[in-house]
């Protein structure tokens, strides 16, 4: 199979599809030999995976890469920490990330994303091409992120650079050297702005979610700075992207299924089902990597202890067996019972309620005011990830 699956050709980051079915048909515990790592490609074994983290441990990284975490030259994340310490970062970090803080945005995510698409339909008018991604999906949780943080309108276009850069960063898969240029410099300097800021909204908190951090409190642990900063981290990098590829996914979807677009632009309740049907086709995530604590057999075929093991998010849920002979296909209205968009099991994305919501409010807003919107993908550039599948650039072809 190593001349189907190959996660680095460009052939395969710009259509993975053929090449995970071939690989969930007839090689479902794959071995990459060059880097050395395992893939799993079916939903059942990666759902099940995802969900033994004392088999499958995310404590040496999520990439292929064998020294990953010491390569970042940072103390691990929450992300790349196992159970129990895992789980009680969560507990309190869930403490001041609440669903609730979460919703109180929506009035100003609504305005933001008017104020956008009043951004394309301006270029528009001045005889330009609006480009989706850039003028309207990737603002928006850079938009959302630098609310919720508490970074004020002083300071955003010092955010915005140091957003790219982590974006990067997430997207090379997590791999410090990949960054060029400025970039170290840029997440140098958000390092350093959010330590003063950690250290002020612990002197006098405010009403952003770093203050709540700061406070919040389980079984007598606090959040050290170290933690707030980490979190900081992973959301930037892990969700900034992610999210924005999620909603270019969807208008690129619907203008595949014109009868779908029109379906969803009439019955608006249907967005939040639609959101998790465009995550399924089309994750924004495609694969993570795990490390084995002991010897497992999968299909017969034994993966020793120590090795990487990717877990095919993108393969898995397009899986027949799980979504049946339709997996392929859009259905806005699809039953999922069970879905991996947002991973499983204790490392479930602890900012999946962040992003449905500013997916949601896209949608809603997108669809009522260009019912018929379209985008140009023969012009669109992808992103070059063996990790992450999303755009750099994204022309509007119908507004």
């Amino acid at each position: 199979m190593a001349d189907v699956y190959d996660p680095f050709d460009p052939g395969f980051q710009a259509d993975p599809y053929p090449a995970y079915r071939r690989l969930r048909d007839e090689d479902p515990v794959h071995r990459h030999e060059s880097p050395p790592f395992w893939a799993l490609s079916r939903f059942e074994d990666v759902w099940q995976a995802t969900r033994d983290a004392e088999t499958f441990s995310s404590a040496q990284g999520l990439t292929f890469y064998p020294d990953e975490i010491g390569t970042l030259g940072l103390a691990p994340t929450i992300v790349m920490l196992d159970p129990p310490r895992h789980t009680v970062l969560r507990r309190l970090i869930s403490h001041g990330f609440t669903p609730r803080r979460t919703a109180a945005l929506e009035d100003r995510l609504r305005d933001f994303v008017r104020s956008r698409i009043a951004l394309m339909e301006r270029r528009l008018a001045d005889n330009e091409t609006p480009d989706l991604h850039k003028d309207f999906s990737s603002p928006l949780p850079t938009f959302a992120l630098a609310h919720l943080l508490g970074v004020p309108e002083a300071d955003r276009a010092r955010f915005d650079p140091w957003v790219s850069a982590l974006t990067t960063l997430q997207d090379d898969g997590l791999d410090l050297k990949a960054l060029k240029g400025g970039a170290v410099k840029a997440v140098a300097e958000m390092f350093a702005y959010f330590t003063d800021v950690i250290a002020a909204r612990r002197a006098a908190p405010s009403d952003d979610l770093i203050s709540a951090l700061t406070t919040a409190e389980a079984d007598g642990e606090r959040l050290t700075d170290w933690d707030i900063l980490g979190f900081c981290f992973v959301m930037v990098a892990g969700g900034n992207d992610t999210t924005g590829n999620l909603i270019s996914h969807g208008v690129a979807l619907l203008d595949g299924d014109h009868a779908q677009r029109e379906r969803l632009a009439a019955d608006r309740s249907l967005i939040p089902n639609a959101l998790m049907e465009f995550l399924r086709l089309e994750g924004s995530v495609q694969a993570l990597g795990r490390t084995t604590t002991r010897p497992v057999t999968v299909h017969g075929t034994e993966i020793p202890a120590g090795e990487k093991v990717m877990m095919l998010y993108g393969s898995a849920n397009r899986d027949e067996r799980e979504f049946g002979p339709s997996a392929a296909g859009l259905d806005i209205t699809r039953d999922i019972p069970r879905h991996l968009g947002f991973s499983s099991g204790v490392h479930f994305c602890v900012g999946s309620h962040l992003a449905k919501l500013q997916a949601r409010v896209a949608f809603e807003e997108l669809l009522e005011a260009h019912p018929d919107i379209g985008v140009d993908t023969e012009n669109a550039e992808r992103i070059a990830s063996p990790f992450t599948r999303g755009w750099v650039s994204l022309p509007v072809a119908n507004l």
